[in-house]
């Protein structure tokens, strides 16, 4: 099996992005280390390179909330990709006239996000996420179904369409008078695009498990992964279009009580990914601060691996204040799983210290003044 080559950007250009006015970074295909104060503007840059894969962003914020505040309306992020073929520019934003929907495009010819997937991945983990295990079914959903993304580039279409369904299906059974046969091709359509959902996760959820079952060392923990969903069970026992035909039965039996809560009782919207720690037995909801943590990253880890063993290339990844909640000895594991990868990854930290690891081996740089400065490391 060919090894997979180093995907990376050598140049970054913000133009009114959140909080610069005007920005570049020229990067090697290093680690690359942002350190400074809270609020200089690291994770916005983060953000940007996020901007390099579909959707809103590692902050999943607005378009117009992107913007400079105080600076002409629309936004612009521009980036030189260093792949196997040579460079690819990417370059995404928003204009004055169309200010809630952003454009691509790659070598300066417009682009669909399918375009963006098939020459980059971006994967990130972010503070915001240190809470993952303790809160509710909707964000591990989420999170997960960003992993399947990176393997299925189709996959956000089917939950986007499926969500758009539901929720027009429900606008419908709020009315004193729905139309019968428009809720069954609503239902139909949730069915169809439930089941290819379901079936993305299944066959993602299975392959990351088995890469962490046959590759698993280092010093964070083992991870054991399920899914909780009706849909992706009936998956495990019945093929996919009788799936399909039960799903939509069960939501044309459900329509009164539907109605009556306001929501779909049944479908891919209310599956939970359940993880444990493999070591101690323990759901990760009970382990403590610093465990949900471990498992975290050396899941995003597990999945930088899958990409690349999939797709050929390594994905860009991006750790937001990954440092906290990481004693010395597991940073300096990390620090040395993402050498030992050759993944570039785009660290923040309010503190260089704690980057004393990658001394040598990474780029250090600090915010000042609202612009990037590159500094000895």
């Amino acid at each position: 099996m060919t090894a997979p080559f180093a995907s990376w950007v050598s140049r970054l250009l913000l133009t009114r992005f959140r909080s610069y006015s005007e920005a570049g970074l020229e990067v090697e295909a290093r680690p690359v280390v942002l350190a400074g104060p809270n609020g200089a503007g690291k994770t916005n840059i983060l953000e940007a390179l996020s901007l390099l894969s579909p959707g809103r962003g590692l902050r999943s914020a607005t378009y117009r909330e992107m913007e400079r505040e105080g600076d002409a309306p629309g936004w612009a992020v521009a980036a030189r990709l260093m792949g196997r073929a040579g460079p690819t520019d990417i370059g995404t934003g928003t204009t004055v006239e169309a200010r809630d929907r952003r454009q691509l495009r790659i070598d300066g010819t417009p682009a669909t996000n399918a375009d963006l997937l098939a020459v980059v991945n971006v994967l990130w983990l972010t503070p915001a996420m240190d809470r993952l295990f303790v809160e509710g079914a909707s964000a591990r959903r989420k999170f997960f179904d960003r992993m399947v993304l990176a393997l299925y580039p189709d996959h956000a279409g089917h939950v986007a369409r499926y969500e758009a369904a539901m929720r027009e299906r429900a606008r419908l059974l709020a009315e004193a008078r729905a139309d019968p046969a428009w809720l069954s091709a609503l239902e139909r359509k949730m069915a169809e695009h439930g089941v290819a959902v379901a079936a993305a996760r299944r066959d993602a959820l299975g392959a990351l498990q088995r890469l962490i079952d046959t590759n698993w060392e280092g010093p964070f923990p083992k991870a054991v992964l399920a899914l909780e969903g009706e849909v992706e069970a009936r998956l495990a026992e019945a093929k996919a279009l009788d799936v399909e035909d039960w799903l939509v039965e069960t939501l044309g039996h459900r329509r009164g009580q539907d109605q009556a809560a306001g929501r779909a009782g049944v479908g891919i919207h209310r599956t939970d990914l359940v993880v444990t720690h493999a070591t101690k037995a323990m759901p990760a909801g009970r382990c403590s601060t610093g465990e949900q943590k471990a498992l975290l990253i050396g899941l995003v880890l597990a999945q930088t691996r899958l990409v690349a063993e999939l797709t050929g290339r390594w994905p860009l990844l991006l750790l937001d204040e990954v440092a906290a909640h990481l004693d010395a000895g597991r940073r300096g594991g990390l620090f040395d799983i993402l050498m030992n990868m050759g993944v570039q990854a785009w660290m923040t930290g309010t503190d260089a210290d704690v980057f004393v690891g990658l001394k040598g081996r990474a780029q250090l740089w600090t915010i000042e003044a609202g612009k990037p400065i590159r500094l000895e490391f």
